[in-house]
């Protein structure tokens, strides 16, 4: 039992997102200077509530990412736990010095899935925008995992299939727009290639999680 416990303590380190995303709640609150990076597609992007359930799952997908990290390869799991936090601090950051917001529908019916896009509107204020933090750690979770991790074919579809749900989640459900989702993939992008430049891994390397 002891052996298990001290195989997994590792895994503790994930609260440091947590810590990090006090800065989340004292920056989501509107500044001085309010920007809007809405456009035209954003203007035609219908409200679709049937993607409140994939934006919901990212909470466990995000965990569950980290998981199958740490079993397969604990050096990928470890650099991209930094990169997320890394990504987290540069969010901060941008919110701080950029502030930007998302003009939400108005929820008037009652049913079921309404509620849970209140529930999200509610405890969530509309301006921690760009980049998105959604789209941020789900596209570093599949690039990690599809870069370094040997995965059976469902698997990998199944990923992909989720987090690219996430992603495009963001929009349909009116917490991000198109330049939100941009401005995340290219933070992800820039910092990757860094940190890939700093500390190379092979690509579908085999370490074991003990290294």
């Amino acid at each position: 039992m002891k052996s298990k416990l001290s195989y997994f303590a590792p895994l503790l380190w994930l609260l440091c997102i947590p810590v990090l995303n006090v800065f989340y709640g004292i920056l989501n609150r509107e500044g001085d200077r309010v920007r809007s990076l809405m456009t035209v597609l954003d203007a035609k992007t219908p409200f679709i509530p049937q993607f409140i359930i994939p934006y919901l799952i990212w909470y466990p997908f995000i965990f569950a990412m980290f998981v199958l990290l740490f079993v397969k390869n604990r050096k990928v799991y470890y650099r991209t736990l930094f990169l997320l936090c890394t990504g987290l601090v540069v969010c901060y950051i941008t919110y701080y010095l950029f502030q930007t917001v998302v003009y939400r529908p108005v929820i008037t019916s009652d049913v079921p899935l309404h509620w849970f896009v209140q529930f999200v509107y509610s405890n969530d204020r509309p301006y921690n925008c760009f980049p998105s933090i959604h789209v941020m750690t789900t596209y570093l979770m599949m690039k990690s995992t599809f870069r370094h991790i040997h995965l059976k074919r469902l698997t990998h579809l199944a990923i992909g299939l989720t987090g690219w749900s996430i992603i495009v989640s963001t929009v349909f459900v009116k917490q991000h727009v198109v330049l939100d989702i941009v401005g995340a993939i290219v933070l992800v992008e820039i910092t990757y290639y860094l940190m890939n430049a700093l500390v190379p891994i092979p690509k579908k390397t085999t370490v074991s999680a003990s290294a």
